[in-house]
């Protein structure tokens, strides 16, 4: 019996729901990356995509990468409203394909929470993270 082995490349997840928040018209007038742009300060709308890792399951091929929103806004209220719409587009993403992927499921696992930021002192920063179910073909 053969143990199946992971792809050379997982699916870019990271890229896969930029994509899918960079669509949503509730995010329309926020920063929507990987990573923060040079000059930001965490005071503008802003939602960054980390994968925090996860897990390959070689005998159903599904990636189940655990996926970190940090969310960011002008004041706590707005980065509080931003942070569940992302939450909610994300959650949405169940039975999305997206290139050769299918997204399954989308659990949370934790969050939206305040977590203030110490490397942006004037931010107002949430943090969510779900676990997101992707199919490999």
């Amino acid at each position: 019996m053969t143990t199946p082995t992971p792809p050379s490349t997982f699916p870019d997840v990271e890229a896969m729901i930029v994509d899918i928040l960079g669509d949503d018209s509730r995010l329309s007038g926020a920063i929507v990356d990987v990573q923060a742009p040079s000059g930001f300060d965490g005071t503008a709308a802003a939602v960054f995509v980390n994968r925090r890792g996860g897990a390959w399951v070689g005998e159903l091929h599904v990636d189940q990468p655990l996926i970190e929103l940090e969310v960011y806004g002008p004041t706590k209220q707005a980065a509080h409203v931003l942070a569940n719409d992302a939450r909610q587009a994300v959650l949405a993403m169940a039975n999305t394909r997206y290139g050769t992927s299918l997204v399954t499921e989308v659990e949370e696992q934790d969050g939206p929470r305040w977590l203030p930021d110490y490397l942006y002192s004037a931010a107002n920063r949430y943090v969510a993270v779900m676990k997101v179910y992707v199919d490999v073909y």
